[in-house]
């Protein structure tokens, strides 16, 4: 039986994934390849999908922000959590204390729901997490 892997991902994760002139494309399909004879669940939020298929607009076209949507929406493996008061109100609070950091409010949501799901690695290039505490999957 295949091992059994939960990872949250992170928009830079998605957006590496999906679009092949980012940076980390290579990167980023090498490493999921690599997970590829384990049960993986892909965990990510609403705020981590509109981040992402706004960025894919502005990157690249509609067409390909709306296939990106479509593809995460109908994944199997692809478990989309909506930010509710539970997530919602203590990601305000984290972004209001951490004046020192330039964490999106987006970042402190995905903190605050990792933290409640029990998740410690990040399908992400966003060192804000490491920040957080949290590592970095695939280690850059």
């Amino acid at each position: 039986m295949a091992h059994e892997i939960d990872l949250f991902v992170d928009s830079s994760g998605w957006i590496a994934l999906y679009d092949g002139q980012d940076q980390y494309h290579a990167v980023a399909t090498a490493a999921l390849r690599s997970l590829r004879s384990y049960h993986l669940r892909l965990i990510t939020s609403d705020y981590v999908f509109d981040e992402a298929i706004t960025f894919l607009l502005t990157r690249t076209y509609h067409a390909a922000a709306v296939r990106f949507g479509r593809w995460l929406l109908n994944a199997d493996n692809v478990e989309l959590v909506r930010v509710d008061e539970a997530v919602w109100g203590p990601a305000w609070q984290m972004f209001q204390t951490y004046s020192d950091k330039t964490w999106a409010f987006t970042d402190c949501t995905s903190f605050v729901l990792m933290r409640q799901l029990g998740l410690y690695q990040a399908f992400t290039f966003d060192h804000h997490f490491v920040q957080a505490g949290f590592q970095l999957w695939p280690e850059t």
